[in-house]
């Protein structure tokens, strides 16, 4: 009787027996007759408890009407009216009551989801500003100079002018891994997959980023143990692009006389796992959740002053979800960093 839960025809049943009862003992006291208090006692009660269900159900899905009109708010369609008119109103009231919590948690998902969206979108926005000012105000600033008279000076003018050229191929590099990320969240970049050796890709990548890796004596080389050539089956030149953006962020972060290894490693013999491993300044911990997000930097002094878009993992984590999996990263700071994702093998 205490139960907060009782449906209509419980709540009606429960009313119409003391009705019976009550009804059915008057009857009984003007009469002294037992069969026909007992066939008055049933009679009541159904009768009552067809009343009450009937005046229960009516009174309360017009009221339900209006809050699913309510809860959906639009004007309903012919489909809906049929709902509201035909099965509505065969709904139990648990049943009801479990779309109205089905369609709150919904909602309040939905509206978690618009706040996270509306910060990033904030933190996208902030970013992207800065991203974009950095080179135009140098660039302004070079220009200005040289037109206020260093132009004439010829042991600055071609110091500013090269100064200049470097921030406006930033610039472009920015807009270039903006309209790259841009395809890759809309899906207008389709995979071409192909079979291809991953060592292979690998070793291209360490060549043509030799140049950068030479300058901090850093040495780039497949591990030990995982020469042994395997070929999986996906689009080459984008997962050139993960290699690249990896090794490229390995040398950037990376020690004087450190060391880059590519390794490869076959998996319950569908799958090959890649992995991309330096000894470099490592990532701290509370970093390691959020350095896939566009141009979230870990430090962001250093990462200026190293250059990069700061977009370059992000293209990485939406190129590996592309292949239908995800990237992943070990890190301890002062030890060094791994990047490691899986492709399946080659198809005949």
């Amino acid at each position: 009787m205490i139960s907060k839960n009782f449906s209509a025809q419980q709540a009606a049943i429960l009313t119409a027996i003391p009705i019976g009862i009550m009804g059915s003992l008057v009857f009984y006291l003007y009469s002294h007759l037992w069969l026909p208090s007992l066939i008055f006692l049933i009679s009541i009660i159904l009768l009552a408890y067809y009343l009450i269900n009937f005046t229960i159900q009516r009174f309360i899905y017009r009221k339900i009407k209006l809050i699913y009109k309510l809860i959906y708010q639009t004007k309903a369609s012919k489909k809906e009216e049929f709902y509201f008119k035909n099965i509505l109103p065969q709904k139990s009231i648990e049943e009801v009551n479990e779309d109205v919590e089905e369609w709150a948690v919904q909602h309040k998902e939905e509206i978690e989801v618009l706040r996270k969206n509306e910060v990033f979108r904030k933190e996208f926005l902030l970013n992207l500003s800065h991203e974009l000012k950095t080179p135009i105000f140098a660039i302004q600033g070079y220009i200005d100079t040289l037109l206020n008279g260093a132009l004439d000076n010829n042991d600055v003018n071609k110091r500013f002018l090269g100064n200049a050229s470097k921030n406006v191929d930033r610039l472009v590099n920015l807009l270039i891994d903006l309209d790259q990320i841009t395809k890759l969240e809309s899906g207008e970049l389709f995979l071409v997959k192909e079979n291809f050796i991953i060592q292979d890709l690998i070793k291209e990548v360490f060549d043509s980023l030799s140049i950068k890796a030479d300058e901090k004596k850093i040495k780039c080389f497949i591990k030990s143990g995982c020469e042994l050539p395997l070929t999986v089956f996906a689009d080459k030149e984008k997962i050139r692009m993960v290699i690249i953006n990896l090794v490229d962020n390995s040398i950037k972060y990376g020690k004087q006389n450190g060391t880059i290894e590519g390794s490869a490693y076959k998996i319950d013999g569908r799958k090959i796992l890649v992995e991309i491993s330096d000894n470099g300044y490592g990532i701290a911990e509370e970093h390691l959740s959020r350095i896939f997000e566009r141009f979230y930097r870990t430090d962001t002094a250093r990462a200026r002053k190293v250059g990069g878009s700061g977009l370059g993992l992000s293209i990485v984590k939406h190129i590996i979800e592309a292949h239908e999996d995800t990237i992943h990263v070990r890190s301890k700071t002062e030890v060094g960093t791994t990047f490691g994702f899986i492709l399946p093998t080659a198809r005949t």
